[in-house]
């Protein structure tokens, strides 16, 4: 493949990945809505991790090729996209309100999961190994922190129900050909995505490090944006910030999990240094919550999380 090729090819996937997404987010949530399920659990299941589908399928995939630069780069710079760029741009677009739930339990259990992505790898931390690595052992903690999350966020009943969400109820037949063409676009642009990144990371002489925690975890967190922004931009904004934090939560639970039950990952120890930048982020957004009006991400501190980002992108150019 030339430069140009595996850009196309890599731009491909994430148009596949986006595409099948939405066509999974659609299906399944006119099967929930069928299925008498609330709107609300609808919105913080199905639409908050349906916008992850995407980085689940690059993972998957990954994990099993042992690419474990694009294993921790998507998670972990797709979290920080989430974060510093998404929340700031919507943060921009209009002052994002957030409920107290959000700012007391769900911030937190973020910033949670991604301290125990530090512990859990950081393994040479014990005399008797000799290696980092992201165990089965690890995997399986990850899906039982994340189970914990499922099991908070269907006991959600005092959150009263709302149609913010616009789920669109389809015929059976419509919603079971959507989450079916959405699963095999996602599996297609996964493959292509990952086959396209490492080509161009071998051409330009770039670390497969570099390419997943810009390219690939930007191209894959496209879904994330387009919610927040649009939830922004209607005023909607606890589903802005909600979206987002049940998106990173779900990134490290539930793909790192999924993606050491399917293969251990050895963990490169200079992911620490953006380890360190997402928990930097994480309590950044907690802090600002109690900054000026309470529970609410003002314009100003919007603009520093994008210069926060903006600053991190640097440093991945520097030290690549």
């Amino acid at each position: 493949m030339t430069v140009l090729v595996s850009l196309l090819v890599t731009a491909g996937g994430l148009m596949l990945l986006t595409a099948g997404g939405e066509l999974l987010i659609r299906g399944a949530s006119s099967l929930a809505k069928r299925l008498a399920i609330a709107e609300i659990v609808i919105g913080l299941t199905v639409v908050a991790f349906g916008t992850s589908t995407p980085e689940m399928i690059v993972n998957v995939f990954a994990s099993a090729e042992g690419r474990n630069g694009i294993v921790f780069g998507n998670v972990i710079g797709s979290n920080l996209f989430n974060t510093l760029l998404i929340l700031g741009v919507a943060g921009l677009i209009f002052p994002l309100v957030v409920q107290r739930n959000t700012v007391w339990k769900e911030i937190p259990f973020s910033l949670l999961a991604t301290l125990a992505l530090f512990f859990l790898v950081n393994d040479r931390w014990e005399p008797t190994c000799t290696v980092d690595v992201l165990s089965r052992a690890d995997g399986l903690v990850f899906l039982l922190l994340f189970i914990i999350f499922i099991a908070y966020t269907f006991g959600l009943t005092a959150v009263e129900a709302s149609d913010e969400f616009n789920v669109q109820m389809y015929s059976w037949g419509v919603s079971l050909v959507f989450i079916a063409g959405g699963l095999v676009l996602l599996v297609a642009g996964g493959r292509l995505c990952v086959e396209g990144a490492v080509a161009l990371a071998r051409q330009l002489h770039l670390s497969e490090k570099l390419i997943g925690c810009t390219i690939i975890a930007a191209g894959t967190s496209l879904p994330e944006l387009a919610a927040s922004v649009v939830a922004a931009y209607r005023k909607h904004t606890d589903i802005a910030v909600g979206n987002i934090i049940g998106s990173n939560i779900f990134n490290v639970l539930a793909i790192l999990g999924v993606s050491a039950v399917v293969r251990p990952a050895p963990y490169p120890a200079a992911f620490n240094a953006d380890v360190y930048a997402l928990i930097g982020a994480t309590l950044f957004l907690f802090l600002v919550m109690f900054t000026g009006k309470r529970h609410r991400l003002d314009r100003w501190e919007a603009a520093l999380m994008l210069t926060g980002y903006g600053g991190y992108v640097g440093y991945l150019l520097y030290a690549r």
